[in-house]
């Protein structure tokens, strides 16, 4: 194999890179070239991502690339966080800045679309687990509130897609991002027109979707120019970054799950086929696209937001690096508290620490008031989290998971990937870290033919990368602490 190099933008709700991947002999070695804040800017009590400022940043990102390490990438891919999307009109101009997922303006929204299309129909038509933020439910919104920006679009981009836009003056959607949104048929690229009239949503603004790993077209002239690059194609990725990832998990054989830690802790299998029925209704898990066909079937869990808003607030008297943070939780007593992180409360507080101390004021819990006991009592919730999905999969497909791989940002946290293991019972494979940029980058490869399946890809991703393997301890206390989790989630 030949030398390749291609550039990964990969975008989380909280900062973004760009990062460099040289691949040869079925070996990845990633540079990182560029790193930026990405943060919501409230405007009139309204919650919006800076669309502009983030694409001057991928351009900034390749203009490095070529200027710092002398590469002229092979290509270039891009991949986001889901649901959130850009309104285009008919002069192919984006309407404004887009809403940010956690914007208050769904805070209803689901409610009220229920009065028109049960949750039974509207889950048997989208397969999609229901959080006020799908795309579907933020439509309604604008919709619901005559939204100027809306009214006048042409088309709809989801946040992938209109970066790739801005790089080609190609507007089409990538089959995984638009599976975030609840518009889709379950595990098919096809809108499903009946949730966009339950919604008073204009059929117009579906636009062609294309598989993962499809060429867009090459970067336009006056990018070339401003960043110094040849005419290199743009790949439409696995664009969403939970896809991405897990594209890069080095699993093999069967019966593995998978935990994308981040932002969002998204936990759960690869599925041949989406798996719709009264029971994952109930449990209310996703069916999302991936790759060749698969199916991402999953539940979409508060991860480390609630512990990274509590550091921000923190941060306002001294900052606390991770570590610290870590530490503090070591010395505080275990399972005195617990909070179910996916309760609303905690979608966009403003005040994390409080938000936490309220719920368990209000589940009538020990009131933790320490940064170690605040953020003990997130790790040891989302542990429990984890084994309460994980059952919740294993009752779903009949199917006993038997290894769990962690992967993303949270794979460097070893204090919880021990406490999941623990918790579940079954063995952890931490890593790799960086598994979205990394998903991005192979699908990149497969899209210009050096790989040739997800298989490949994989095996790319084993010889390239080590993980750490975390046995579960052999301790009572956490099978005792389950059943006082489990009662209040059931609460």
């Amino acid at each position: 194999m030949s030398k390749n190099y291609f550039l990964a933008f990969d975008l989380g709700a909280s900062s973004g890179r760009a990062m460099l991947g040289t691949l040869e002999n079925y070996k990845l070695k990633l540079t990182e070239v560029h790193r930026f804040k990405n943060q919501m800017a409230r405007i009139h009590n309204s919650f919006y991502w800076n669309i502009f400022s983030l694409f001057d940043e991928l351009k900034t990102g390749l203009r490095k690339c070529i200027a710092e390490t002398g590469v002229q990438p092979d290509a270039i891919g891009i991949d986001t966080w889901g649901v959130d999307y850009v309104p285009v009109n008919k002069k192919g101009r984006l309407t404004g800045l887009p809403f940010a997922y956690r914007d208050h303006r769904t805070d209803k929204s689901m409610e009220q679309f229920f009065q028109r299309l049960s949750p039974k129909e509207t889950y048997k038509l989208s397969g999609i687990q229901f959080m006020q933020f799908n795309t579907l439910f933020q439509l309604f919104a604008s919709v619901t509130n005559e939204d100027p920006e809306l009214q006048t679009a042409e088309k709809l981009l989801f946040t992938p897609d209109a970066l790739n836009y801005l790089f080609t003056g190609i507007q089409k959607n990538e089959y995984t991002i638009a599976s975030t949104s609840q518009l889709l048929k379950p595990g098919k690229a096809a809108w499903e027109y009946q949730l966009f009239d339950a919604a008073g949503i204009d059929r117009k603004l579906g636009g062609e979707i294309i598989q993962p790993g499809t060429v867009l077209g090459k970067i336009l002239p006056e990018i070339q120019e401003e960043t110094g690059s040849k005419p290199i194609p743009c790949v439409a990725v696995a664009s969403h970054d939970t896809a991405s990832a897990v594209v890069a998990v080095p699993a093999d054989g069967e019966n593995w799950a998978y935990l994308s830690s981040g932002t969002w802790s998204l936990l759960g299998i690869e599925s041949s086929r989406p798996l719709v029925a009264e029971k994952s209704l109930e449990m209310n898990f996703t069916n999302e696209g991936g790759v060749e066909g698969t199916t991402r079937f999953l539940k979409n869990i508060m991860g480390m937001w609630l512990i990274q808003e509590c550091k921000r607030v923190w941060d306002q008297k001294k900052e606390l690096d991770w570590q610290e943070i870590v530490r503090l939780s070591t010395r505080a007593e275990p399972f005195k508290c617990f909070i179910n992180p996916d309760d609303p409360l905690f979608l966009n507080p403003g005040n994390m620490p409080e938000a936490i101390r309220n719920y368990c004021r209000k589940t009538s819990q020990y009131v933790p008031e320490t940064k170690g006991e605040i953020a003990r009592c997130i790790y040891d919730s989302l542990a429990m989290k984890y084994k309460y999905t994980v059952a919740q999969i294993e009752s779903v497909t009949g199917q006993t998971i038997e290894k769990l791989h962690i992967i993303g940002g949270g794979a460097n946290n070893e204090m919880l990937n021990q406490f999941t293991a623990n918790a579940t019972g079954i063995p952890v494979i931490a890593g790799p870290a960086e598994a979205t940029a990394i998903g991005n980058i192979l699908m990149q490869a497969k899209a210009l033919g050096v790989l040739k399946s997800l298989k490949e890809v994989r095996n790319v991703v084993q010889n390239s990368f080590e993980v750490k393997i975390l046995l579960p301890a052999a301790d009572q206390k956490w099978k005792k602490a389950f059943t006082g989790f489990e009662r209040l989630l059931k609460n």
